[in-house]
């Protein structure tokens, strides 16, 4: 009986150690040995029934012989019969997985060099011509831009107060103090035209006041598609309170309500209209505020037009304060004056449109704008990061890939705010010491890289909502911070033509990337003058 344990325990050991999981192949592929390999395997395994099966008649003889034995022995039979059939059922299931592991890694190889797709780890950047880039961008932005943003800043601030000279206090918005965001404010601007975007406050009249239903309250009703939105509901003081003794006694004309003025009872016949509500609702409607908005820019600017010497226009009469302006000299500026509403006491705002929204939110639903915390956040990064850090290089450089790409193939739905995004994920997740200036080349591939993943998962949180990296210098509300995360790229996962096109822009623009850097490199590698980086943009 101990040579049959003994044969048993040998014909195991052979077949583990002659399996063909110890013997890997050099090459990962499966190139033209396989058929030859798997007829030897074929071979080695009916070689191995044969044996166990020769086996098994032995042991079959050798339990008749001996049933007088002891029932410990013939247990230790069961074990030995049961232990060498799992090993053989394991190293059988390990060959199969194996295998097919292997095809199919070889499948998708041969699938992905087939589609002619590049990864950014892929590019291949001189780093003579990324710094001549850069170089162009910082002096552009140290020069031109500061020129541009004390104008439009000047140029806002007399705007606006024009703009509350024509209003009638007693019946339209008041208007706040502006508010410059984006990547002017930003210093991370460089395509033409210069284009400055600021966002506008406003209120409604005394006696009333705006209520906010956000997408995140508990008590929310807003659909999961207007997820970062939010709804402004015009309310009277006091419509809510109990009621007034004012209203309930007639206590003289000698008798004031510290509550309530003597004009309440004009000023509470405002028609939803005049509120610029939504029809036959108490809801604030973006169309109405564009409308009273852009007329009464327009007014505003016919009252100081004399004092300037350049031509403003609308170019958009969808977006209200979308103004053009053009000097003599045939020099434009943009501008983007967006009337918004402030959340509280937050520096959260609901924004009536965003500049690079094509489609806006039907009313009476306003998304959230978070980009003075944005601007905040960049603030914040500035102060630890290395000195002459490459985070704003890089957002300039992919900014500028993606808008050129688009000038060749057309709209995606990419935006620049996604790249800005997928800077800040990168910034909130990695060290401050790896933004130095010599690890240009190597951040930028992070950000292209974090950008193709978003892509191929079609997910892309909001880089503030949600997240719990923020850090709390950033003062985010904590309404915001306890929100669930909000996918930016939620209309790719609903419309597959739309994300396959936004796919095709993304890597056109990776492979176009070298010659696109090079075009428009102020500076060829022997000094000589090349095309300045404001030609073609």
């Amino acid at each position: 009986m101990q040579g049959a344990i003994a044969r048993v325990c040998m014909v195991v050991a052979a077949a583990i150690l002659n399996h063909p999981l110890f013997y890997p192949q050099e090459n990962a592929t499966l190139p033209d040995q396989d058929e030859e390999l798997m007829t030897r395997m074929q071979e080695h395994e009916e070689m191995l029934k044969m044996e166990q099966a020769k086996l098994e008649k032995e042991l079959l003889q050798m339990d008749s012989e001996q049933e007088e034995s002891s029932s410990k022995e013939d247990y230790s039979w069961y074990i030995w019969s049961t232990l060498s059939f799992v090993i053989f059922f394991a190293i059988e299931m390990c060959r199969v997985d194996v295998v097919d592991t292997e095809i199919r890694a070889v499948e998708d190889e041969d699938i992905y060099s087939e589609s002619g797709s590049i990864t950014p780890r892929m590019l291949v950047l001189d780093k003579d011509i990324l710094n001549n880039f850069c170089d162009k961008c910082t002096y552009t932005s140290a020069h031109e831009n500061w020129r541009v943003r004390e104008f439009a800043v000047g140029f806002a601030d007399d705007l606006l107060e024009s703009l509350r000279s024509v209003c009638n206090r007693e019946v339209d918005m008041e208007v706040g103090d502006f508010v410059g965001i984006g990547s002017m404010f930003e210093s991370w601007k460089m395509c033409k035209p210069l284009l400055c975007d600021l966002i506008v406050p406003f209120s409604p009249p005394v006696p009333h006041s705006f209520q906010y239903h956000l997408w995140c309250s508990r008590s929310s009703d807003i659909p999961p598609d207007m997820q970062g939105c939010g709804m402004v509901k015009v309310t009277r003081f006091g419509e809510n309170e109990e009621g007034c003794l004012c209203g309930l006694a007639n206590m003289g004309e000698d008798m004031l309500c510290l509550l309530h003025s003597r004009n309440d009872t004009v000023k509470a016949g405002h028609s939803p209209d005049e509120l610029l509500c939504s029809k036959n609702t108490h809801f604030l409607a973006k169309d109405q505020v564009m409308r009273w908005f852009q007329i009464s820019v327009t007014k505003a600017w016919g009252r100081i037009a004399h004092k300037y010497d350049f031509e403003v226009t609308f170019r958009n009469l969808d977006a209200a304060g979308a103004l053009k302006i053009r000097f003599r000299s045939g020099k434009v500026i943009v501008m983007n004056i967006i009337p918004v509403v402030q959340l509280g006491d937050t520096d959260t705002y609901f924004v009536s449109h965003f500049p690079s929204d094509c489609d806006s939110c039907p009313d009476p639903y306003w998304p959230l704008s978070f980009a003075v915390y944005e601007k905040n956040l960049l603030k914040h990064f500035a102060k630890r990061l290395p000195p002459n850090s490459c985070h704003l290089h890089c957002l300039q450089i992919v900014t500028f890939l993606h808008k050129k790409q688009s000038g060749l193939t057309g709209k995606s739905g990419l935006t620049n705010y996604h790249l800005k995004t997928a800077l800040l994920h990168l910034l909130l997740s990695t060290h401050s010491s790896l933004w130095g200036a010599e690890s240009l080349e190597t951040r930028l591939q992070d950000v292209l890289s974090f950008l193709q993943r978003s892509l191929q998962e079609k997910r892309l949180n909001h880089a503030l909502i949600g997240n719990n990296k923020v850090p709390e210098e950033v003062q985010l509300p904590e309404m915001i911070c306890r929100a669930e995360p909000i996918n930016l790229f939620r209309p790719l996962v609903l419309h597959r033509k739309i994300h396959a096109a936004t796919v095709r822009h993304f890597q056109e623009m990776l492979r176009n990337a070298p010659a696109l850097l090079q075009e428009y490199t102020p500076y060829l590698s022997n000094g000589g003058l090349h095309h300045s980086l404001d030609e073609g943009l």
